[in-house]
């Protein structure tokens, strides 16, 4: 186990504040609307943006699986084609037995949009969580300071 996730142990969801856990509620309605008919593997994720709109996202799949979508893309999507430019939350709630965290074309994308953000990772029964600040994930992510030579 890598020293971040050891450092951010899986703790009962009694422990979050009540607008984070509106956004758990919202990412567990937005999993129920996942298209995963491949995998099974469903994803919800909600978010709130600079302005404390909350936008969410489901996992969408495709048959040529690199069409398919992630949930926190999702979300994003909506979020900035609504005006939005900023994530201050995130929350994620997926199928798996613990909380997971985004993939890596996912953090590149938050990296984008929310370098500085919070992200809270759910267990698909809502029970408990683990929370990070979103550069302890990608403490070396490719940001626009690197496209200058």
């Amino acid at each position: 186990m890598s020293s971040v996730l050891k450092s951010h142990p899986i703790q009962p969801i009694k422990q979050l504040d009540s607008r984070t856990l509106g956004l758990v509620k919202a990412a567990k309605m937005a999993r129920k609307k996942a298209y995963a008919p491949y995998s099974q593997y469903l994803v919800g994720c909600a978010l709130q943006d600079g302005r404390g709109k909350i936008f969410t996202g489901c996992n969408v799949e495709n048959a040529s699986y690199p069409a398919g979508l992630c949930a926190e893309r999702t979300a994003i999507v909506k979020m900035v084609s609504e005006g939005g430019a900023k994530i201050q939350h995130l929350v994620l709630v997926a199928s798996s037995a613990e909380p997971v965290l985004p993939c890596g074309m996912c953090l590149q994308v938050i990296q984008e949009f929310g370098p500085n953000c919070t992200v809270t990772s759910v267990n698909p029964q809502g029970t408990h969580f683990r929370q990070f600040k979103f550069p302890q994930l990608f403490p070396f992510a490719f940001t626009p300071e690197k496209l200058k030579g």
